[in-house]
């Protein structure tokens, strides 16, 4: 079904063509931007120099929110949603239910956040599975999480949007759109992260199964042949376009799929030089 679709709108040269590109907007995560000296009105306005169109927190977070939304108005540069800065110290399968509800608390602080900030989702991992939890515990202790931060995020108008960190959790895209589905809430969805599955599956075969679920794309890159040499982490260890993500594929797969929309990317930062060079790589692989 992907292959029709891509060859109807696919030109002679590979590429896709600007109406059915899906990845429309770019943005980085704020943690990348390393000029310290810079106050977050002149970060938002090197960001907007090097051509990005937005820019995500993590919340809830300690900066200066009047700042923010002042940098914000000045430069145009969007705030299309926040990061869960939780939900790795207090996730939300813990076995401790104390635990699992301070997740649920900081996700509807972050929820607040978004709105605030004129964002429209909320990343989340829905929970780790290790020595402590089970993946049948994983699975009930996030299914009951969800359902206790739904209301919260419909009645905000933001999305929460899942995604898959390497957590033991959730390990095909089959069962993540199921457990989206299980819901039947407009505002679950998915972030779909391009290099995290490179691991254990194809970026495309994920993108197909989730289809009309993923809300957002983050960009990263993967190298197998690195993974095997030097061990899994050491995967992330290469330059965007360098690794093993077929990127013409992947942005043809979320053109078939309908996607049309932002894209984060998330790699290692650095001062606005290496801030550039991450621009240029990305404004090839979104085109590829």
């Amino acid at each position: 079904m992907v292959s029709s679709v891509v060859n109807e709108h696919q030109p002679a040269d590979g590429q896709l063509s600007p109406a059915k590109r899906p990845i429309t907007k770019v943005s980085l995560k704020w943690s990348m931007v390393e000029e310290d000296s810079l106050s977050i009105l002149d970060k938002f306005r090197l960001l907007k120099d090097l051509g990005f169109d937005g820019v995500e927190f993590d919340a809830p977070d300690v900066l200066p929110t009047d700042e923010i939304l002042a940098a914000r108005d000045q430069t145009g540069l969007l705030i299309p949603g926040v990061i869960n800065s939780r939900h790795w110290k207090t996730p939300l399968t813990h076995p401790d239910p104390t635990v699992r509800d301070a997740c649920v608390v900081a996700t509807i602080a972050a929820i607040e956040d978004a709105k605030v900030y004129g964002g429209d989702t909320v990343l989340l991992v829905p929970g780790v599975v290790n020595e402590t939890t089970s993946y049948v515990q994983a699975m009930e202790r996030a299914t009951d999480g969800i359902a206790k931060i739904l209301p919260h995020a419909e009645a905000a108008g933001i999305s929460i949007a899942l995604e898959n960190v390497w957590n033991d959790f959730l390990l095909t895209p089959l069962e993540a759109a199921r457990l989206v589905d299980s819901f039947k809430s407009p505002r679950l969805g998915w972030y779909f992260d391009v290099g995290n599955v490179l691991r254990y599956g194809r970026p495309e075969h994920w993108i197909e199964a989730l289809g009309h679920r993923i809300l957002k794309v983050d960009l990263k890159e993967f190298s197998l042949a690195r993974m095997n040499a030097e061990g899994p982490w050491k995967g992330f260890g290469v330059e965007l376009g360098d690794g093993d993500c077929n990127w013409p594929v992947v942005n043809r797969a979320l053109a078939a799929a309908g996607y049309s929309g932002w894209a984060s990317v998330e790699v290692p930062g650095g001062d606005r030089h290496r801030l550039a060079a991450i621009k240029e790589r990305i404004d090839r692989l979104v085109v590829a």
